[in-house]
């Protein structure tokens, strides 16, 4: 029993109807009387006090209540303090739990602690005793609530910065493509600039043009329509993108596509000073894609190469057929090789490797696993805007392919794109 004394009068248990909202509740849980009123008289002036005189009872009364502590003796009929403790930690982990028995033994001391009480006292007790007790406990519950509702602000927030991330995202991937659209555009008005520069310098101050003259302006001409065929083209793709609607496939032949990469290239500003070698297939091969897509790709491994050094070098660019499916074991990543799109493109179908290979620096190793991101660059901002690669994975992956990567310093490096093949198997 404890050292207080009961008073003799009669009074009522706390109902729902009579809480009070704003103050925090204590479940009292004994199946002797007295300790139960003794301990309601105690704090009622203080919190909602609910009595059970049962475990049974006091699961309850927290079912329908939100606890904030609990006093519970150890020792009762039917369920024990520390089943009831269990349960209650059950239904709400943050209840704070006061544990009472006159029975004390270190056993059920520690069971008690190991199931999450806050606090372990004996009969009988003093009132300072258990008014401290239990205002440790609401201050424990207190900081609980506290931290559980930095927890959902933490959480709310966090949930508000992925959407910003998600806006932002979608802004920097519509500005990379606007930046795509004038890097890609770039090439062909290169091109463009310069035959109009060869026509005028034919045309000079003549009147007439007649001979030779009238044939390079015409095959000049040509070229010029051809280009800006291709600008309209590339308008059209990235504009389609940007509408979300997927420009229809059709099929290209790689050889054509080559030939119209080396009248791209021929006279393209990067060239100078290098060695261009574009090999055609034995026989050619039809692709399933956009052949502007592939251009783009070729274009932009290509001009990277040459831009990678102001010295001499030499590209070749090659296309092949390895045997299907493709040994992926043969193209791990290392410090000197990388392989993007490895799990996601159809390596067991008809695939066509085609390689940009240069003799130039080498991408040193703490380069490689950077260089397909967006903006990432080495080069001059004369020279490089940093969304060639990232335009060539991005193209690559759209549509179904995979690039493979192996470089080494002082010994150039090696672009390989394997895009599948209209080859149906027979």
């Amino acid at each position: 029993m404890p050292s207080f004394a009961l008073i003799d009068k009669p009074f009522k248990t706390a109902s729902v109807g009579s809480e009070d909202s704003d103050r925090r509740t204590l479940l009292v849980c004994d199946d002797e009387e007295g300790p139960r009123q003794s301990l309601r008289i105690v704090f009622k002036e203080t919190f909602n006090v609910l009595l059970a005189d049962s475990g049974q009872r006091a699961i309850e009364l927290a079912e329908k209540h939100p606890i904030d502590a609990a006093v519970l003796d150890i020792r009762m009929g039917g369920m024990s303090g520390i089943d009831v403790l269990n349960r209650l930690k059950q239904i709400d982990p943050a209840i704070e739990v006061i544990m009472l028995t006159a029975f004390e033994t270190i056993e059920t001391a520690r069971q008690a602690l190991r199931l999450g009480a806050c606090d372990y006292l004996n009969k009988p007790f003093d009132i300072s005793t258990i008014r401290t007790a239990v205002g440790n406990a609401m201050e424990r519950r207190s900081l609980s609530n506290q931290i559980r509702s930095n927890n959902q602000k933490l959480r709310e927030l966090q949930d508000e910065l992925k959407q910003q991330k998600m806006q932002e995202e979608i802004v920097r991937t519509r500005g990379e493509i606007y930046g795509s659209i004038i890097h890609d555009i770039n090439g062909p008005l290169t091109i463009i600039s310069g035959f109009i520069e060869i026509i005028s310098q034919r045309i000079g101050s003549a009147t007439a043009l007649a001979g030779e003259d009238l044939e390079v302006v015409k095959d000049r001409l040509t070229r010029i329509t051809r280009q800006l065929t291709n600008c309209i083209d590339i308008s059209r793709r990235y504009l389609s993108f940007l509408r979300e609607n997927s420009a229809a496939t059709t099929q290209v032949g790689v050889n054509q596509i080559l030939t119209d990469l080396w009248e791209l290239l021929k006279f393209h500003p990067s060239v100078r000073k290098h060695q261009l070698f574009i090999k055609p297939l034995p026989e050619d091969i039809q692709l399933e894609m956009n052949g502007t897509d592939l251009i783009q790709m070729l274009l932009n491994l290509t001009t990277n190469a040459f831009q990678c050094s102001s010295n001499p070098m030499r590209v070749t660019i090659q296309g092949k057929l390895p045997p299907p499916p493709l040994d992926l074991t043969l193209y791990a990543d290392g410090p000197e090789s990388r392989f993007i799109s490895r799990a996601t493109f159809p390596h067991t179908q008809s695939l066509l490797a085609l390689s940009v290979q240069d003799n130039g620096p080498g991408i040193p190793p703490e380069n490689l696993p950077k260089i397909f991101n967006a903006y990432f660059t080495t080069k001059t901002d004369q020279h490089g805007s940093g969304l060639g690669l990232s335009i060539v994975q991005r193209l690559v992956t759209e549509n179904n392919g995979a690039i493979y990567v192996h470089s080494k310093v002082g010994q150039g490096a090696t672009f390989t794109i394997f895009l599948p093949t209209a080859l149906r198997p027979a």
